[in-house]
């Protein structure tokens, strides 16, 4: 059986890998790391680089914490117990050149005890990526290898989460996705996927481990790419939509939020720098455009 250090422990060493990769690919930024204790139980390691070659602001986050849960959430949850433990990492960069997409990635655990004494816990997580300009090749390069990770331990677990990640990444008040989607999924156990406990927390890992070779492969397809000054302020306004979801609908920032955590690390998901242009109408025929009308649920990118 394994325990919450363990799970905590794995993260960790998840999100050293990944600050290793990132800071490899950048040539030049270095991660700064600040370790922070939350009121109530627990802390973390936020990583942040700033202003490096390719990444403008990334921020690699992990966290394990414990304590009482705020009212709100066993509302929303369904129980009277308030103990809980939450461990994962949290990923969100946000590249220099628009060329190369945003892209947000999340793996955690989550236990309390209900009612009953039962204790209940799940994993959740994904990775979901947001072009400034969509790549259809690009696209398909990142679903196809989401799919390899989910197809080795569930031959349901794409397609579920895909669908899950085009729902939940939908900006409603906008009528258009944050971006291509990917996969996402929440209170994933034995009862509800058929495998092992073993088993999901090696998929949840797997899914960890996902992030670092896509990201680094549509960096190195990118980067070098010139960069016109309209397409510029074009990324400063699809950065304006992703800020919107994170502050009016991501579950994450809710329950940072909702459970005392620490802000910085919080909202290390807005961009440094975004812009909201008045009723903006893209040219007919323009990347803009062609990016806008790609904006939507339901697209096979397989």
């Amino acid at each position: 059986m394994i325990t919450k250090e363990q799970i905590a422990e794995q993260y960790q060493q998840i999100q050293n890998e990944i600050c290793a990769g990132l800071e490899l690919a950048d040539g030049k930024g270095i991660f700064q790391e600040e370790i922070w204790d939350r009121d109530g139980g627990g802390g973390g390691r936020t990583r942040i680089i700033q202003n490096g070659n390719v990444l403008e602001k990334a921020g690699v986050n992990f966290s394990a914490v414990h304590g009482k849960l705020p009212d709100s959430i066993k509302k929303a949850f369904g129980v009277s117990e308030d103990d809980f433990f939450a461990t994962g990492v949290s990923i969100v960069i946000h590249p220099n050149n628009p060329w190369i997409p945003i892209i947000h990635m999340n793996i955690r655990y989550f236990e309390m005890l209900s009612e009953s004494g039962k204790e209940m816990r799940w994993f959740g997580g994904g990775i979901d990526l947001t072009p400034h300009f969509v790549i259809e090749e690009d696209a398909r390069f990142f679903h196809r290898a989401l799919k390899h990770t989910c197809d080795t331990f569930h031959s349901d677990f794409y397609s579920k989460f895909k669908n899950w990640a085009d729902d939940y990444f939908f900006i409603k008040h906008r009528q258009e996705t944050r971006g291509i989607g990917g996969i996402f999924y929440d209170r994933l156990n034995p009862q509800s996927t058929g495998l092992e406990w073993s088993d999901i927390f090696e998929f949840s890992k797997a899914v960890g481990r996902t992030f670092l070779p896509v990201y680094v492969e549509l960096i190195g397809r990118n980067k070098d790419k010139l960069v016109k000054e309209e397409e510029k302020l074009w990324q400063y306004q699809r950065r304006s939509r992703y800020a919107e979801f994170n502050l009016v609908y991501d579950a994450g920032t809710k329950f940072g939020l909702d459970t005392n955590g620490r802000i910085e690390s919080i909202l290390m998901s807005l961009p440094p720098q975004a812009n909201w242009v008045y009723n903006f109408n893209a040219k007919p025929g323009s990347e803009e455009e062609k990016t806008l009308g790609l904006l939507k649920k339901g697209i096979n990118w397989i």
